[in-house]
């Protein structure tokens, strides 16, 4: 194994992997008549639900700076660099790939639902950007870590300026990555801010991580700034507004997911940091490893990508809790054995795209 590998990251990934399975299986099919918010484990389903993205934005910003300033280390950063667009692009490619339906196709019915952004578009829009970040600041490493925070306080900040935004003037394959109007799921804003926060944070394991007792140090301080953001980012926006009378602060103290959510991210992180040295060549390490491929076959088998018949063709909104637990348990199953049988690593999905691509030029 390389020196200073990083082995929690694979074990925050599975984690964020299998949460966004179970969680897509539940919301997909139970009915909604039990969807009970005082329920005390339907809260807990919530909560867990709600930092699936950020987790996986998060730690993408982190493992992919994190590699690319090793390479830059080691003077070899530019083939890691467009090995990054290469995958960034791929990431854009799969994303709008999962939402087309051949049969329907076939049948003449065309719609604009193929543009809908989801997280793989804009995971690897994010990558872009922090490749941009990186490429502008690769000789200042600390002038970088810097930009990314100040680029994730930003995108945080500033999001009730474009939160409604109309852009119905803006043809809708760019619109998309911007407003939801039109379903997507996802928009660059403010998902890239999770990403940047984590390229800072990978600026912070690459400078620091061979020093003595770093692990303690850096789990205390992803537990302490974890609670303060959850508990206090509202009242520290508020005070912001008072001093400054900035309205914005306000706008975001009263709206204020985005910091709570990313203190969650960083509670995660403590938990698992911890646990690293017990997590070594375990099973959440390897589905962890896998996370492309998971989230291709999810898609298929939940939302019937490319055929256009998933699960939720068959059962959408109709499972009481039992059957819904009991299914998103087994559907977990299913879907790591078929990832580890037969989709050995995301090498896998690469290496095939890459094929179809040599066909179409040959």
């Amino acid at each position: 194994m390389k020196a200073n590998r990083l082995f929690f990251i694979d074990a925050v990934r599975a984690f964020a992997i299998l949460m966004m399975l179970q969680g897509h299986f539940i919301d997909t099919l139970i009915n909604p008549i039990y969807r009970d918010e005082t329920n005390i484990l339907y809260q807990v389903w919530s909560y867990f639900r709600g930092i699936t993205a950020p987790t996986f934005f998060t730690i993408s910003g982190l493992v992919f700076l994190y590699l690319l300033l090793k390479a830059k280390a080691k003077g070899d950063d530019n083939p890691r660099i467009k090995k990054g667009l290469y995958r960034a692009l791929l990431l854009i490619g799969i994303g709008y790939m999962l939402r087309i339906d051949i049969f329907g196709w076939f049948r003449g019915e065309f719609d604009n639902y193929i543009f809908v952004i989801d997280v793989l578009q804009c995971i690897g829009l994010s990558l872009i950007l922090l490749i941009g970040c990186y490429v502008l600041l690769r000789k200042h490493v600390r002038a970088l870590s810097f930009l990314l925070l100040i680029l994730g306080c930003i995108c945080f900040l500033t999001e009730p300026l474009y939160r409604t935004l109309d852009l119905s003037h803006v043809p809708e394959l760019f619109a998309n990555y911007i407003t939801k109007t039109n379903g997507s799921i996802f928009t660059i804003l403010p998902w890239f801010g999770f990403t940047a926060f984590g390229g800072f944070l990978a600026t912070i394991f690459f400078s620091h991580v061979h020093r003595n007792r770093f692990r303690l140090v850096t789990v205390i301080s992803f537990f302490i700034f974890g609670f303060l953001l959850i508990e206090y980012s509202s009242l520290l926006l508020m005070k912001l507004y008072y001093w400054t009378d900035i309205s914005l602060f306000k706008a975001s103290a009263y709206y204020n997911y985005l910091f709570t959510r990313f203190g969650n991210v960083l509670l995660l992180f403590g938990v698992f940091y911890a646990a690293e040295p017990f997590l070594k060549g375990s099973l959440i390490g390897k589905i962890g490893q896998k996370t492309l491929s998971i989230y291709v076959i999810h898609f298929i088998l939940i939302f019937g990508s490319l055929t256009g018949l998933g699960l939720k063709h068959f059962f959408f909104k109709s499972l009481n809790p039992s059957q819904a637990i009991l299914g998103a348990l087994l559907f977990m199953i299913v879907v790591c054995l078929i990832s580890f049988h037969y989709v050995k690593t995301n090498a896998f999905i690469y290496k095939s795209v890459r094929k179809i691509i040599r066909q179409f030029k040959n």
